[in-house]
């Protein structure tokens, strides 16, 4: 068997073998010709970092699989696979110790239902019922007003006692 060196396509010399992107050649067959493109990554860093934002169930979760786990190889295991370090299980158990986790996790939103008066019940009724007297109380001032109009029609006079009829 023959061994073939690798020699690397133009303009990757620098770049190391995991990042390279394999070539792109271009669709028409005149440009084939000519040479391959080459994807090359950005080496700009970004101004500011993306900050990573961890929700409370995914903390809870990952709590709970470090406290499965045996030894110190499976929970350095478990750091590797998610990306994390070992300070933040220290602040996430700190975090469930003191209750502010559980604060954490999502609540229903909108506003909050008032809780139950006992009074209300006991208001309504008596509501109604100063409604009901008003009504009756207009009613009762309706007739006699009538029977004064009446009177005065009838040319009755007024009774002694201070009484109408």
């Amino acid at each position: 068997m023959e061994k073939k060196h690798m020699v690397p396509e133009r303009g990757t010399e620098g770049i190391p073998v995991a990042l390279r992107v394999p070539s792109i050649s271009s669709v028409s067959a005149p440009a084939a010709g000519r040479r391959n493109l080459h994807a090359v990554l950005d080496p700009e860093v970004p101004e500011k970092a993306a900050r990573r934002r961890f929700t409370a169930a995914y903390k809870l979760r990952i709590l709970k699989e470090a406290e499965t786990c045996k030894g110190t190889s499976q929970c350095g295991a478990l750091l590797r696979r998610e990306g994390l370090y070992s300070s933040h299980l220290t602040t996430w158990r700190r975090q469930v110790e003191r209750g502010s986790l559980e604060a954490l996790s999502p609540r229903k939103r909108g506003p909050k239902a008032a809780p139950p008066n006992p009074l209300k019940k006991r208001v309504e009724s008596l509501e109604k019922e100063t409604q009901r007297l008003h009504h009756q109380l207009k009613q009762a001032e309706i007739i006699i007003e009538v029977q004064k109009k009446i009177s005065e029609i009838l040319h009755l006079p007024p009774d002694p006692n201070g009484e109408e009829r």
